[in-house]
């Protein structure tokens, strides 16, 4: 019998993130996870944007998030000798003369400034985008190659002899008065980060998740650019290509692209894009988001000894590393989790169903 103190369930970004932290934490931990080329991690564009949405406003938390996105990647990357952080500036253009305005301000603001590279007040893109009205430049921001961070972190965990490729049986599970068994290794704890299978799960099933699937189109344009261009969908550089997307599908969670897909994005890509282009590829992957758009970390209601890092969403390459370290000082130290990720606030659909 092999004895740890974590046993992490799924590699993708959450487990990775998760593994990681906890064995910088002092903790021994064993991965099992099935590798499969249909995951969330594998399919997403890994962009990371401190300004989001239609109304072009500050993510979520990003003062806490933010500072440890760039920090944690490079690192990873120094231990893995593989590169998979790209620092890249994104443009959003103005709509109106009105945001133009605002943000004019805005820019200006102690909130807001350490995410704010430059105000354009005309066209500064023409020629890639249609941006007449000028816009914004964002800094602190980028994308993650997830296929490559993944492969090489696995490739780590291997050789730290921490990683086992396999399906996890969960009905191998055996509940222990000081922790868990799983065929021949014991426990303190079991975390499942599996993902948009999340809902799938025996444990945290009742946990409202909302999973979307997304689309992206890999397009050739024959032109190079340094910035990621987002008003709608995003347009990001990848090697001589661009990734451009994302749909929200929260009906079809199949991971085979469409041509509803392909037809929304194009719409959207012939408004934005001011450069002919040709599609090369088109792909599609499920997010775990969930019903309030935040994560779900913490310990089962009945079964303290199982937890769940996941419900990363659409901002997971975002949201991984701070809560990771978040949900590990919870662990290891005893501190209380944010309780706008805690999965007890959703306690009641637990008893709902006990």
């Amino acid at each position: 019998m092999t004895t740890v103190d974590v046993i992490i369930v799924g590699q993708g970004l959450a487990g990775t993130t998760l593994s990681y932290y906890l064995m910088q934490a002092g903790c021994r931990v064993q991965i099992f996870n099935r590798s499969k080329p249909e995951t969330a991690s594998r399919a997403a564009a890994g962009l990371y944007n401190p300004v989001t949405g239609r109304k072009m406003v500050k993510t979520w938390r990003a003062d806490d998030i933010f500072p440890q996105i760039e920090p944690f990647y490079r690192e990873m990357e120094s231990l893995t000798g593989q590169k998979f952080l790209y620092s890249l500036p994104i443009y959003r253009p103005f709509l109106t003369n009105a945001e133009r305005s605002d943000w004019s301000s805005q820019a200006v603001q102690p909130d807001y400034q350490p995410y704010i590279a430059k105000v354009y007040q005309q066209s500064s893109f023409s020629g890639f985008i249609h941006d007449p009205l000028g816009g914004i430049l964002l800094r602190q921001s980028g994308y993650v190659d997830l296929p490559t961070f993944l492969s090489a972190t696995q490739q780590y965990f291997r050789e730290q002899a921490v990683y086992q490729e396999e399906i996890f049986d969960v009905t191998r599970i055996r509940f222990e008065n000081s922790g868990i068994q799983y065929k021949d290794y014991r426990a303190r704890w079991l975390i499942f980060c599996d993902g948009s299978d999340g809902y799938r799960n025996a444990f945290f099933h009742w946990l409202p998740y909302r999973p979307v699937k997304g689309e992206i189109l890999l397009i050739d344009t024959g032109k190079k650019s340094n910035i990621v261009f987002n008003r709608g969908i995003f347009i990001m550089p990848f090697a001589d290509l661009y990734k451009v997307g994302s749909t929200y599908d929260h009906q079809d969670l199949t991971f085979t692209p469409t041509e509803k897909g392909r037809s929304i994005l194009e719409e959207k890509l012939n408004k934005l894009i001011d450069m002919p282009y040709r599609v090369v590829d088109q792909w599609a992957g499920v997010r775990p988001a969930t019903q309030d758009r935040r994560p779900f970390i913490g310990l089962h209601p009945y079964h303290k000894t199982l937890g769940i890092f996941g419900g990363l969403g659409t901002k997971g390459v975002s949201l991984a590393p701070y809560f990771a370290q978040h949900f590990v000082q919870f662990l290891t130290k005893n501190t209380s989790l944010d309780q706008e990720i805690d999965i007890h606030r959703f306690e009641r659909f637990y008893q709902a169903i006990s």
